[in-house]
């Protein structure tokens, strides 16, 4: 588990690796990254990780938990890494999935809309969930 957050913003780049999916829990995967970034902050950073989680409860970025609900519902695989970067003033979430034949695909949102703005991999079809008829 990494957390590096630059000296310009306090939530500027964040990063957590995660070698498991998280189970279907509300909260629960806000609360872990919540807790990793607490534990895995430097001195100096400390509470760097109150305000990601004001900001999440002021609305001005979009909590984790409903990104990861969006992906699940739409697209099959664990999630390996997610990060949270501001990338030319705009602040996203980078979250990299493993699909199922192997293949790494990863989707970038908007913090402050939660809009997909981006993926890149390959075979990303084949890790779409499909529509199950009635």
């Amino acid at each position: 588990m990494l957390c590096s957050c630059s000296a310009w913003h306090p939530v500027s780049m964040m990063t957590l690796s995660l070698p498991f999916s998280f189970p279907h829990r509300p909260g629960l995967p806000m609360l872990v990254a919540l807790l990793l970034l607490q534990g895995a902050a430097p001195a100096a950073a400390d509470n760097h990780w109150q305000d990601l989680h004001k900001a999440v409860r002021e609305q001005r970025i979009v909590p984790l938990p409903s990104l990861l609900d969006w992906l699940e519902a739409r697209y099959m695989g664990q999630v390996l890494e997610i990060e949270l970067e501001r990338d030319d003033g705009r602040l996203t979430y980078e979250i990299e999935m493993l699909g199922p034949q192997g293949q790494v695909v990863e989707f970038e949102f908007d913090a402050k809309s939660g809009e997909l703005v981006g993926m890149e991999g390959v075979k990303i079809d084949a890790m779409r969930r499909r529509a199950e008829t009635p």
